[in-house]
């Protein structure tokens, strides 16, 4: 398969089987995705795993199986919690179809049989499809609060570096895109470690970030990053503007995320979404939920769409 379009399947195939689970990542491979996104943390021995966010309460049932092991915040992170207590915790569906009514289409948050996996595992799953399909499907990682790891002696970028490395992801044309909202670990890889990985600067639709998008913040982001993956809403404010100037100095433009049960405004389905982005506002990939219907866009002589 060839396009120039690429399509990243967000967390798996996160809208059939719970996020950031091998079966989820083994069926998003299946349904034909170009990359495959893991979320990393670490855990309190410096093993980077595949999680939503730094907290495993909401993707876990770590509350029942360690009551008492929350912060005074009330949640429980894994960065408290070694691999070998990770692996006793059973991975859930994050949208719980009993809880959102947008969600009620997702697989039940009380299934069993999932678990969660570290990066390795992942890229040790993608090497082996892709040895025996003959693809090359490739990795997107994003570093998750990356300060936050500092502050907790568990950084994320050397061990990740080093475990991309490991499986052969190094130089320019590596199949990989290392994603983070943080500008400062980003320029971390690239100029203090010495990264030539292709990077990717998430930007989100908030006050905060609204720098990031001006002609000044996109020239500085084209220093260190080779493209941008903003919050698709950010796209249709500057009615696909944000694209066009981002092209223009050369970055590639990666919006997240979209989902059949979350459709953007004025939209009926997620495949004319989809095809708005990709060949309205001229992306050069996205994030989906939905892989299989992205794909069915991008490569039309091999469907492998499921969702009705």
């Amino acid at each position: 398969m060839t396009s120039d379009k690429i399509v990243i399947a967000h967390r798996g195939a996160s809208g059939y089987l719970p996020e950031h689970t091998l079966p989820a990542y083994a069926m998003a491979y299946a349904l034909g995705a170009d990359f495959l996104e893991p979320d990393l943390v670490a855990t309190r021995d410096g093993v980077l795993i595949c999680c939503h966010d730094i907290h495993l309460d909401r993707t876990t049932d770590v509350a029942a199986r360690y009551p008492d092991r929350a912060r005074a915040d009330g949640r429980w992170y894994a960065a408290d919690f070694t691999l070998a207590e990770v692996r006793t915790l059973a991975a859930q569906e994050r949208f719980d179809a009993a809880g959102d009514r947008v969600f009620e289409s997702r697989f039940s948050a009380a299934a069993q049989g999932f678990a969660v996996p570290t990066l390795a595992e992942l890229l040790g799953l993608i090497s082996a499809l892709n040895r025996q399909s003959g693809r090359c499907v490739g990795v997107y990682p994003e570093t998750k609060e990356p300060a936050f790891h500092d502050a907790h002696n568990l950084s994320l970028e050397p061990p990740l570096l080093a475990l991309l490395a490991d499986y052969g992801y190094v130089g320019r044309e590596a199949p990989v895109f290392v994603q983070s909202f943080s500008a400062t670990h980003l320029r971390l890889m690239r100029e203090q470690l010495g990264s030539e990985l292709p990077m990717i600067q998430l930007i989100g639709d908030s006050p905060d970030e609204a720098d990031h998008i001006t002609p000044a913040g996109l020239d500085a982001i084209a220093a260190y990053a080779d493209g941008i993956g903003p919050d698709k809403q950010l796209i249709a404010d500057s009615a696909g503007q944000l694209v066009v100037e981002a092209h223009r100095r050369g970055l590639c433009v990666h919006p997240y995320t979209f989902r059949a049960d979350q459709l953007g405004a004025g939209y009926t389905d997620l495949g004319t979404e989809l095809s708005a982005y990709y060949y309205g506002y001229g992306v050069d990939g996205l994030f989906t939920d939905f892989c299989d219907i992205a794909v069915e866009l991008v490569y039309p002589q091999q469907p492998r769409r499921l969702h009705r």
